[in-house]
């Protein structure tokens, strides 16, 4: 195959960008310098021009195993031939020894554990995805490649030779042996100038497992499924750009929702929508200092309000509000899923919904965190106030849909939400507001939904006023409080949810999906895989209701944990899970992983 699988790769950071490595020793996507920067190497995008930088043994008989070293962020990928064992250890320096040294670098460690092996390296980048044209060149100290934009280095004792627009080298090693890679930013025109010993490689290693291990210490979930929890809160990390403290929704841009299809989105923003999850979920575990981070990243958006005092759905991870989008048609896309898409043009949609995870989000910083300010309150409150004003809009939804807006159950829930928290923050906080007029709005807002968002016939929640499909973000409903997960119009959505699709549901083998794509004009053609994050949603509304009832207690719990055999083999999950159990969409989702901690939270507190 020419593609690997999405689920085949792992996943090295340094919180500033991400690089993903294959399980056949291939780094076949990495954007430089920054999660948003145009990619140097993106096989996954197109097989032939993508660009990759792969480290193997030149057996063609190996077996091929993939792990992370315990509670870290480094990936180990061995190799076990007739002739030897193999190991490439790859991790983003992210201490303060000199190959680290706050530098933006890539690692890559090569040593021979058992006999004797061969092995092949090939690094050929495609500056400003495949775009650019480069110049290579080889010396003592490895390889540079300059672009008109941006320059790399490759730095290595091993002797390389050009190969196109790229380098090579087969060597020779015997056990206990190893070679160090170091990829890095270079001068214009410069030569590759230094390297660096074994020595040096081990000890930046080294540091960067201490980094780790001391970040991991801080996490206070100490339930039954720690070791997949703290592997989410470490994906989460990997996904924070530390100059700001946003989060990326995902380190990829165009991995399709379905093979063949048009659902290719960039995710390398941070949505507004992820706030709430974000700080509730990071909070929860006791990363209290990422919650912080974040938090305060929100407040700066906060602070550049539209004139009508609205606010985007979506920002670079700068802050920058534009996001154009553009189709790359010179790349063939994952498997041939065109098109390549990079920008998001849902920056400018209308998606109600962002009021409320923002408000949610900001009461619970406010309630679990540190009181909020003044200056931020008076922003809130022109938020809040827009709100009122203008809930009883159409939108395209959380699902950000390209077929026209509409009046979505969800999004009125939000609005309802929005409302809701800013009457208790202003209340709590005895802070000014209109809050007579918040509460009067926010009351026509639930009555409203429970009379045109209920099916009276179908008896369940629905899509939007007048549909007659499901869509999971209603189980949002009691994990927001809206209604008591006991509620008889809740229950009843959860057993129309939990059918199959045959059967007019959205549950196949306890995956959920987010709609029935047949029966929702979103404005895209082809198909999708279940929303892992719906699972996780479902697993939290049964929960909720199982405190007074046993049997779905028990079945929340089957369903998470038959939910966790669907993460890929170091515990990592895509947006979607297609239906042969593949991973589907962008990878890994920030989404996704921030529902696990909270389903993981909530469902082990019920079960004690």
């Amino acid at each position: 195959m020419a593609y690997q699988n999405i689920e085949n790769y792992g996943m090295i950071g340094n919180m500033r960008t991400a690089a993903l490595v294959g399980m056949d020793g291939s780094i076949d996507w990495m954007c430089f310098p920054h999660f948003d920067s145009p990619s140097i190497f993106a096989k996954m995008l197109d097989a032939h021009k993508g660009g990759h930088f792969k480290i193997a043994p030149c057996d063609t008989d190996l077996t091929q195993k993939q792990f992370y070293w315990p509670d870290t962020n480094v990936l180990v990928t061995r190799f076990m031939g007739h002739h030897g064992v193999c190991e490439v250890v790859d991790y983003m320096p992210v201490g303060t020894t000199r190959i680290g040294d706050h530098q933006n670098r890539l690692v890559r460690l090569v040593r021979i554990i058992r006999g004797k092996m061969k092995i092949r390296v090939e690094c050929t980048p495609a500056f400003n995805y495949a775009l650019a044209s480069h110049e290579v060149s080889v010396s003592a100290h490895g390889a540079a490649f300059h672009s008109e934009a941006l320059s790399m280095g490759l730095a290595t004792f091993v002797p390389l030779k050009v190969e196109g627009k790229g380098v090579t080298a087969e060597f020779e090693l015997s056990c206990e042996e190893n070679v160090n890679f170091v990829l890095h930013a270079l001068e214009k025109e410069k030569a590759c100038e230094t390297c660096f010993s074994d020595e040096e490689a081990r000890e930046g290693l080294v540091d960067t497992i201490e980094f780790w291990d001391r970040w991991v210490e801080k996490c206070t979930y100490k339930g039954r499924w720690r070791e997949t929890v703290i592997r989410s809160a470490l994906t989460l990390k990997l996904l924070t750009f530390e100059p700001t403290g946003a989060i990326v929704a995902a380190p990829t841009c165009s991995l399709p929702e379905y093979l063949g299809g048009e659902r290719n989105w960039d995710y390398r923003y941070t949505w507004i929508r992820d706030a709430a999850f974000t700080v509730y979920g990071l909070m929860r575990i006791g990363f209290t200092e990422e919650a912080e981070r974040f938090m305060h990243w929100i407040d700066e958006r906060c602070h550049e309000l539209r004139p009508d005092g609205s606010m985007q759905i979506m920002y670079g991870i700068d802050g920058r509000h534009v996001l154009e989008e553009k189709q790359l048609d010179h790349l063939e896309g994952y498997a041939g899923s065109s098109p390549v898409r990079i920008g998001n043009g849902a920056y400018n949609q209308m998606q109600l919904d962002i009021y409320g995870e923002l408000l949610d989000s900001v009461y619970l910083y406010n309630k679990y965190g540190s009181p909020i300010s003044y200056d931020l309150w008076t922003q809130l409150r022109r938020l809040i106030n827009w709100v009122a004003d203008n809930w009883q809009k159409k939108d395209e939804g959380i699902w950000e849909v390209r077929g026209g807006k509409q009046h979505f159950v969800y999004s009125k829930l939000m609005c309802w939400v929005a409302l809701d928290r800013g009457i208790r923050l202003a209340e709590k906080r005895s802070f000014p507001s209109e809050k007579g007029r918040w509460l009067e709005e926010r009351d026509k807002i639930y009555e409203e939904i429970m009379e045109r968002g209920w099916d009276t016939e179908l008896q369940t929640f629905v899509q939007h006023y007048e549909s007659k499909t499901l869509d999971a973000a209603n189980l949002m409903m009691p994990l927001t409080f809206f209604v008591s997960p006991t509620d008889k119009r809740i229950l009843k959505t959860i057993e129309a949810t939990m059918k199959s699709p045959e059967e007019g549901g959205l549950v196949s083998d306890s995956l959920v999906y987010r709609y029935n794509v047949q029966e929702t004009a979103d404005g895209l053609r082809g198909e999708e895989g279940t929303f892992n994050i719906c699972t996780f949603w479902m697993v939290e509304a049964l929960t909720r209701a199982g405190h007074n009832d046993e049997k779905k207690l028990d079945q929340a719990r089957l369903m998470f944990e038959q939910m966790l055999t669907y993460g890929n083999h170091l515990g990592l999950y895509a947006e979607e899970t297609g239906p042969r159990g593949e991973a589907l969409g962008n990878f890994p989702q920030a989404f996704t992983h921030l529902s696990l901690i909270s389903a993981a939270f909530n469902l082990d507190r019920a079960l004690k």
